[in-house]
């Protein structure tokens, strides 16, 4: 991995034009090498919890740099013979635990949510139904494949209320395991629908942990999304869609000439993502996978109390996936949310700011970030 020299500059000199000569590659990487780690966010820090994105496991950092090296396209296997095979391999892991038949890569839970409703209009859907908090992919998705979109009022937790539900004869219902905003999971009991499409885009993985029966029902979905980039602790551009139906797959596949076969997805060309994956989970194993989870779950949970207990302090709801809302009783939620940078984030809950965390980093320690925050009060 790539270190920091002792010294470092803080500001670097770029030619304001595409220079003629240029560097070389040894000088080029010590010149932008420097800024890209000094003047990055480190998500691995103690106290560090402000958005869903954890570090990437070091197992993983260091194969995706082979990757990037091999620079193997997944459209040709003769190209990714070895790439080819970890994708199975690793889906042949995952899809067994969430009840579903296959499944493929794709560079992003957007994407999974795409090729998910893509697949669900193939089928007959023609609208989508989501809760009102339902990721912005879900509308944007609804958007691009021209089907109506009916968002649903949700409780005062965030959860959907099922009793505001539409007909849903003609309409592909999307319910989310993990919501951006506070982290809740809508109830994912089964319900008849066209198309029933689960966003676990965030709390998908706990289904490798004791929570797992948090996400009970998910098994009865045609389709589930699953960020890797989340709580698989992946690099970036790395997601899972999976199917129920095997037959499912004809309905979003096509045919060229000049492949060796047929496409299958939304995308082209993309990484070989499942390398980074499937040498994590080979280096971790499912408890140690579970391990890290539970204890970014339970960072959470004893912030959550704490929250709870301290009269100078608001929570809007205990965790159920590791996310956070609350704020200062005495006011200032944008001054603390500032004290709080890379610690915090903000989330407007129906015209109210609070703070927000996401306990996605492992490394997370309980008294650095309750010392900040303490610090913020006084």
């Amino acid at each position: 991995m790539y270190q920091l020299p002792e010294e470092t500059p803080t500001v670097i000199h770029l030619p304001p034009s595409f220079p003629s000569t240029g560097l070389g590659d040894d000088a080029a990487f010590e010149l932008l090498g420097v800024p890209a780690l000094q003047q990055a966010a480190d998500l691995a820090a103690p106290d560090a919890l402000a958005h869903m994105d954890p570090p990437s496991a070091p197992v993983a950092a260091r194969m995706a740099f082979l990757v990037a090296q091999a620079n193997q396209n997944m459209l040709h296997p003769a190209t990714s013979p070895f790439a080819t095979e970890a994708e199975r391999i690793v889906l042949d892991w995952i899809t067994p635990y969430f009840g579903m038949a296959w499944g493929q890569f794709c560079s992003g839970s957007s994407l999974a949510n795409l090729t998910a409703l893509w697949a669900a209009r193939e089928a007959g859907a023609r609208r989508v139904v989501a809760s009102a908090d339902a990721h912005v992919s879900v509308p944007k998705a609804a958007n691009i494949l021209g089907l109506a979109y009916h968002p649903v009022p949700v409780d005062e937790h965030g959860r959907l209320i099922r009793a505001e539900l539409p007909d849903l004869a003609d309409a592909a219902l999307v319910l989310t395991a993990g919501t951006t905003g506070r982290g809740v999971i809508d109830a994912l009991s089964p319900i008849a629908a066209k198309w029933l499409h689960v966003d676990a885009a965030w709390a998908g993985p706990m289904q490798f942990t004791r929570a797992a029966p948090r996400l009970a029902g998910i098994e009865a979905a045609d389709s589930i999304a699953i960020s890797a980039h989340k709580w698989f602790f992946q690099p970036k551009g790395a997601a899972l869609a999976l199917f129920r139906d095997e037959a499912t797959r004809d309905f979003i596949t096509f045919k060229t000439s000049y492949l060796a076969r047929p496409n299958v997805g939304v995308e082209g060309t993309r990484s070989a993502a499942a390398l980074p994956l499937l040498a994590t989970l080979l280096a971790w194993g499912q408890d140690g996978l579970a391990e890290r989870i539970e204890r970014c779950i339970a960072v959470a949970d004893v912030l959550g109390q704490r929250l709870a207990e301290d009269p100078r302090t608001e929570l809007k709801q205990m965790p159920e996936t590791g996310v956070l809302n609350w704020r200062p009783v005495a006011g200032g939620v944008e001054k603390t949310i500032a004290a709080l940078s890379g610690t915090s984030s903000a989330f407007t809950i129906k015209d109210t700011l609070w703070v927000r965390q996401v306990s996605a980093n492992p490394y997370a320690d309980v008294e650095s970030i309750w010392q900040r925050i303490v610090a913020t009060l006084i």
